[in-house]
């Protein structure tokens, strides 16, 4: 016999889809438990048990944003999965905080197995590599909210710092140096500019080639958002960090003050490393002022950590044993606490 097509799936929610999509990607999820996670998967509340009373908890919360936009237009969905846990994840790493579980908000037009099943399978991915638990989320069929194909994605994490460790900024000073950790790309941030030039201005395809490189627009703008846990676990055993900034919206000039005293600058020589292609094509095919491209993007450098002069090398060489090509950028000043931008 037929079955009938329920009054809520015909208003434009299928509540039997949203049960098989987390039902298939109950595995995955579990798969992401940790040693503090309490009971199963699927209650009202995720539980986990509290680290101890020489703890802090830091939290955070952020979205994709219009990155999501060209994952649609590529009908790829896994690496922005990624990209919401990285993001999280370096958002509490600047304090010192380690990631214990994440939660996720998918909301949508029309629930699509496929996009659905690729949006957990990033979480997974990224949940697993930063030790980081999934313990809950919510999933939301809002066909009179979401144009019809979309959705949006935002995260929540939860991580903890022990006392002695909280990284605060407060101990910067004038003679520190910054070094710059390569971004993977545009990140999470400038998206609405980034479309703007590749698919209105340049009016190429997710599929054409970009310019200067040797990827598709689709995996230029894709590639993952990069977690810098595994490069400050590394530093955090043998230097000193008095200061580690997260490069997203707003850039250099926005986010490395948040981490600086009220008493010192933090001078960046932009003349320290090259743009990778993809932001100097934004910048000469959409004719965007220099000073607002290292406003608006990373320009390539994802994680900005500070150190003791006489700490730079062996921070460099640290970095090195992880893989990474990362540079003295600036130094710290004298001043009022805000960023120059030279050369």
């Amino acid at each position: 016999m037929k079955k009938t097509q329920s009054a809520y799936a015909t208003a434009g929610v299928d509540i039997d889809a949203k049960a098989n999509a987390l039902e298939r990607a109950k595995s995955k999820i579990k798969g992401t438990f940790t040693a503090g996670c309490v009971g199963d998967w699927g209650n009202f509340g995720g539980l986990f048990k509290s680290p101890g009373n020489d703890q802090l908890l830091v939290s955070s919360c952020d979205g994709v944003g219009t990155k999501l936009k060209v994952a649609v237009m590529a009908n790829k969905h896994d690496t922005v999965g990624q990209c919401i846990v990285n993001h999280c994840v370096n958002d509490i790493l600047v304090q010192g905080a380690r990631p214990l579980f994440f939660l996720d908000y998918i909301g949508m037009s029309k629930l699509e197995e496929k996009m659905m099943a690729e949006l957990i399978e990033g979480l997974c991915i990224a949940c697993k590599e930063n030790d980081c638990a999934l313990i809950g989320g919510e999933t939301a069929e809002l066909p009179a909210l979401y144009p019809e194909g979309e959705y949006d994605l935002v995260g929540t994490i939860i991580g903890a710092v022990a006392k002695k460790d909280l990284i605060t900024g407060e101990e910067i000073s004038a003679g520190d140096v910054l070094i710059g950790i390569p971004s993977s790309g545009l990140h999470t941030n400038g998206y609405s500019l980034a479309r703007r030039v590749c698919f209105d201005i340049a009016k190429l395809g997710v599929n054409d080639n970009l310019p200067g490189t040797n990827q598709t627009v689709a995996e230029a703008l894709l590639a993952v958002h990069r977690s810098y846990l595994k490069h400050y676990l590394a530093l955090q055993k043998k230097v000193k960090v008095l200061g580690l900034a997260h490069i997203t919206g707003g850039g250099f000039e926005d986010n490395i003050p948040r981490v600086l005293p009220q008493n010192v600058d933090a001078a960046i020589d932009r003349a320290a490393w090259t743009p990778p292609a993809l932001f100097q094509f934004i910048q000469k095919t959409g004719k965007v002022d220099r000073d607002e491209m290292y406003h608006v993007f990373n320009m390539g450098i994802g994680m900005v950590v500070i150190v003791k002069r006489e700490h730079v090398l062996p921070t460099l060489e640290i970095l090195r044993d992880t893989g990474e090509q990362a540079v003295p950028i600036g130094n710290i000043r004298p001043g009022k606490g805000i960023v120059k931008l030279l050369n």
